[in-house]
């Protein structure tokens, strides 16, 4: 899986853009600014986003060519990031420690999801916000991006189980145009997700 991304981010162009996910930036505009969490941060657009608007940011990805591209990104728009190299599995942090997780297209392994997102959520503080958008089951059969098995793909059901320990979990499905660089455009079925601790 790390070299599949770390050749995804290869090139010079940002895979997904450079620009935040909309609902993300939609999101994080309504709270207040603390620290901030982001999994599976990529080539980290979202994290230069929440550092330009005054969080402070802690990322992870798996992805070497990712975190360099994040790192570039910062640089260029005179911000500083938090951002490790690590697993699910391996990231380590203080409990109970972030205002706010933000799992954007951080899709993983159907057998994982539960451990992971309950793990993810664990370091959210009490009131603390959580931010998800990814692809429902529906968007198996489409080019708009996503990954090609069902079983990492996202349903209702399994995200209300996931996160069942928040408190005003609100789940939306829905059909969305994406614009996100090369690999995210078209049409798609998407799942937003917000929730507190």
């Amino acid at each position: 899986m790390k070299e599949f991304w770390n050749n995804r981010y290869a090139d010079e162009a940002y895979a997904y853009g450079i620009n935040p996910n909309s609902f993300f930036e939609s999101q994080l505009k309504k709270l207040k600014k603390g620290r901030i969490l982001l999994p599976a941060e990529g080539e980290g657009r979202n994290a230069v986003f929440a550092a330009k608007m005054g969080w402070f940011v802690k990322a992870f990805d798996i992805s070497d060519a990712g975190r360099e591209k994040a790192i570039k990104l910062a640089e260029a728009n005179e911000v500083s990031i938090d951002y490790e190299i690590s697993s699910y599995n391996e990231f380590k942090d203080e409990p109970a420690s972030f205002d706010c997780l933000g799992l954007i297209y951080a899709h993983m392994p159907g057998s994982d999801r539960e451990r992971y997102h309950r793990k993810m959520v664990s370091f959210l503080k009490p009131g603390g916000i959580m931010i998800l958008e990814g692809f429902s089951k529906q968007q198996i059969n489409r080019t708009s991006g996503g990954p090609k098995n069902a079983d990492m793909l996202f349903s209702k059901e399994e995200l209300s189980s996931d996160f069942e320990s928040l408190n005003k979990l609100e789940i939306t499905s829905l059909e969305s145009d994406l614009q996100e660089g090369p690999f995210h455009e078209g049409r798609a079925s998407i799942i937003r997700v917000t929730g507190i601790r």
